[in-house]
């Protein structure tokens, strides 16, 4: 039986892809997650997975942040980003981090149907437009995306308020801990991550992040 994770906090359309998936996979078995807090209690879990189809804007995650959590954590199943952003730049970026194929939330059921089979099958599936602008050689992004998997839960979550500009006040009251324990998250991430300070910090994740669009 065919195992599909669907990471969208929109309720209306994770039913659009419930949809398209019942249609290309009759009797799948569908996990639905609307934050990264669900997708880690699903990744304790290690339900095997045949197929991710991830939102880029979901609460927890910040630009290209989930879709590099996701990649760490199911080194061998297809991640495909289901977005409204259509920007061909965003595209060959998730491309970059890892995503095994992108479909626009715009697309009908029917291009949803035909993408889903053909990442499954093994291709690569992006938009026409998307496909003639792909460049032949890829940027790598392993280095940074190997420092990023390499913080724990609660450091992933005070990088992404960090990228969003929030002062450590305002994470700890976020995260309902002290200053000084987001100091020393501040710390070890500043660490992993090879640079001193904040704004070096900013810099170095300036790749991850996304302009968001207008509707998710």
């Amino acid at each position: 039986m065919t195992t599909i994770l669907i990471a969208d906090d929109h309720p209306l359309f994770r039913a659009a892809l419930k949809q398209a998936v019942d249609t290309s996979f009759a009797g799948a078995a569908i996990h639905e997650a609307d934050s990264l807090a669900t997708l880690e209690e699903l990744g304790q879990q290690g339900i095997p997975f045949d197929v991710i189809l991830l939102d880029l804007h979901m609460p927890g995650t910040h630009g290209f942040s989930g879709l590099v959590y996701l990649r760490e954590q199911y080194k061998k199943v297809p991640v495909v980003v289901i977005s409204a952003t259509e920007d061909v730049n965003v595209i060959q970026r998730a491309i970059h981090f890892g995503a095994d194929g992108f479909i626009p939330k715009s697309s009908s059921v029917d291009t949803m149907t035909e993408a889903m089979r053909k990442i499954m099958d093994g291709e690569r599936w992006l938009p026409e437009k998307a496909r003639r602008a792909m460049p032949p050689t890829l940027p790598d992004h392993s280095a940074m995306s190997d420092r990023i998997t390499s913080l724990t839960p609660q450091q992933f979550r005070v990088m992404g308020m960090l990228m969003e500009g929030m002062q450590n006040k305002v994470i700890a009251y976020e995260l309902d801990v002290s200053e000084a324990t987001v100091k020393a998250h501040m710390t070890a991430i500043f660490r992993k991550l090879g640079v001193r300070n904040r704004t070096q910090a900013v810099l170095a994740l300036k790749d991850l992040a996304i302009e968001p669009p207008g509707l998710n």
